[in-house]
C-alpha cells in the first residue's frame, strides 16, 4: 500500500504559491492526482485555462475562486469544481496563508493566456 508522507516529497513554487504533490503517478496512482496548495497572503493568482477537470477544497484561510469570470469566496470546508476547458484563478487577499487540497485526473495540464502549456510537475 503506497503511503505518501508530505515531509518526504519535493514542493514546487510558482506564482506565489507552494504546490506539494501527494497522490500522482510517481507515488503509485494510475488515475488521480492530489496536491496541497498553499497560497501566500496577498497573492493574486495567475489566470489560466485548465484542460482537465479540477476540484478544490479549502482547508484553512480564505480564497476567492474565479471560474469562467464568476468569482466566489470560499471558507474552510467549502469546495469548488472547475470543468475541463474553464478559465480559472485563485486569489488570497487575506493576511494569512490559505491551504487548499486540490485534485485532478492524471494527465492534467493548463494553458496560460499567452498560449504556454503548463505540465505541472506536482501532477504528472
Amino acid at each position: 500500500m503506497p503511503v505518501i508522507h508530505a515531509a518526504d516529497v519535493e514542493s514546487h513554487q510558482l506564482h506565489g504559491s507552494t504546490f506539494t504533490p501527494l497522490v500522482r503517478p510517481a507515488t503509485g496512482s494510475a488515475e488521480l492526482c492530489v496536491w496541497r496548495l498553499e497560497i501566500a497572503p496577498g497573492t493574486r493568482g495567475v489566470a489560466h485555462r485548465i484542460l482537465r477537470e479540477e476540484a478544490f477544497v479549502l482547508l484553512s484561510g480564505s480564497i476567492a475562486v474565479t471560474i469562467e469570470g464568476e468569482t466566489k469566496s470560499l471558507a474552510p470546508g467549502d469546495a469548488a469544481v472547475a470543468a475541463a476547458g474553464s478559465a480559472i484563478r485563485l486569489d488570497n487577499s487575506a493576511d494569512a496563508p490559505a491551504i487548499v487540497m486540490v485534485t485532478a485526473p492524471v494527465g492534467f495540464t493548463g494553458e496560460l493566456p499567452d498560449g504556454t502549456i503548463v505540465d505541472p510537475p506536482w501532477v504528472n
